[in-house]
């Protein structure tokens, strides 16, 4: 069977350069409602403490979103699952440009909770890259399919004043230019998925692992909840604070600037700084996945979360350098804890299941920022930002006292995990 491996490690190749290829695209789309949906709510609804409602109506659409590519790409495989989710994400921002346009608050609504597909899709990607990756690369095949986000996502926000003027002459909000945006981009790397991830990787991979005896792991109804449900339980946990912490203090962070009289295009550098330590760092990220294992990066995820809310705190008003210094360490704090906990998911869940309880985890993920954008607003305006940055890198700290206990749970051992398909063929 060792004229297999070729073959696999191919396709490996193949898989990541086309997720690559459709990350940078969808990066651009991830960053429009990063950097203007509060605005654009704010401005439609004229409240301030209503301003984190779009984080969490495309946070709360993602969830939704992720159940059901999960569900889907567990039955029809990547491909299908995360092409449909693109699609809709396109649509929802379509939408939002169409609510600006009309001042219609429904329709907002209503578009940012479908446009919260794309960001669902966005995640669910960094999972497609691990389905035929060996267990020992698995940290850096997660963080090449989310590093090339970056670049889109560094684009995107840079682009504001620009798009805010092609949006002006054709009669819409400036606000909503950046949707415009997100609709190209989203819909891009749909058709880029759809047409290129051949062979799909999770449908590869289980034919593989039946052809080379199977996918020996009990299925998700059988197996003890001893032998992976606790880490499962742990790498959700860790994703969840990250998450968090990191649309609460992110989503306010441009309503901060506004009100002590920066414009949209420092807004739009330090969300750049933002979205870029969010994912340029995740080679790194998976290095150290890899190198020193998931819970030890899980660890520096919550230091780094902490550092960046009290960096946030501190920071001078007017100084644009400070903050964004303290935005790009909540991305890094963010990418640590998306790295380490998606590694220990992937590991731990059998392909039979994979696909399926890895779009449930990220429905609690994306809750979490729903919530976490949500009450950001209320904080906000009944406190201030600084209690709002120091309250998040406060909760950070739970990551730590989530990793000792589910540590005690007996979890399955690395030499009992179901090897990967490479793996496999490598033994054959």
């Amino acid at each position: 069977m060792n004229t297999i491996t070729p073959d696999i490690n191919a396709a490996q190749r193949r898989t990541l350069r086309v997720l690559v290829a459709a990350q940078i695209l969808s990066g651009a789309g991830l960053a429009a409602g990063i950097t203007v949906g509060a605005l654009l709510a704010q401005d439609m609804l004229g409240s301030t403490g209503l301003a984190g409602l779009p984080s969490a109506l495309f946070t709360i659409g993602s969830a939704a979103a992720a159940a059901t590519v999960g569900r889907l790409s567990q039955r029809l495989g990547r491909r299908a699952g995360l092409a449909t989710g693109y699609a809709v994400g396109a649509l929802g921002s379509l939408g939002v440009v169409a609510a600006a346009a009309l001042d219609n608050i429904p329709l907002l609504f209503i578009a940012l909770f479908v446009y919260g597909a794309g960001t669902a899709t966005n995640l669910q990607a960094r999972y497609a890259g691990a389905d035929l990756a060996a267990p020992a690369h698995r940290g850096r095949a997660v963080s090449t399919v989310l590093v090339a986000t970056t670049v889109g996502a560094v684009i995107g926000p840079n682009l504001v004043t620009v798009l805010g003027d092609l949006a002006e002459a054709m009669s819409i909000p400036r606000l909503a230019g950046p949707f415009m945006l997100a609709a190209l981009a989203y819909g891009a790397a749909g058709l880029v998925l759809w047409v290129l991830l051949r062979p799909d990787p999770l449908i590869l991979a289980r034919t593989l692992a039946d052809d080379t005896e199977g996918d020996d792991v009990p299925s998700l109804t059988s197996a003890p909840t001893s032998m992976w449900n606790s880490a499962v339980a742990l790498g959700t946990t860790i994703m969840v604070l990250s998450q968090l912490v990191m649309v609460a203090i992110m989503t306010m962070t441009p309503i901060h600037m506004q009100h002590h009289g920066h414009g949209v295009g420092a807004t739009g550098i330090v969300i750049a700084v933002h979205v870029a330590a969010m994912y340029l760092p995740s080679p790194l990220s998976g290095f150290l996945v890899d190198r020193f294992g998931p819970r030890v990066v899980a660890v520096a995820s919550a230091v780094t979360l902490l550092a960046a809310g009290i960096t946030a705190a501190v920071a001078p008003t007017d100084s644009v350098f400070s903050l964004a210094l303290a935005l790009g360490l909540l991305g890094l704090g963010w990418s640590f804890g998306l790295v380490s906990g998606t590694t220990i998911i992937t590991g731990a869940v059998p392909l039979s299941a994979r696909a399926k309880t890895q779009g449930t985890v990220d429905v609690s993920i994306a809750i979490a920022g729903a919530g976490g954008g949500l009450a950001s607003g209320f904080m906000m305006a009944s406190t201030s930002y600084a209690a709002l940055a120091i309250a998040g890198g406060a909760i950070s700290l739970a990551i730590i006292p989530a990793i000792a206990f589910f540590t005690r749970i007996p979890t399955r051992s690395a030499q009992s995990e179901s090897p990967s398909p490479i793996a496999k063929a490598d033994r054959s």
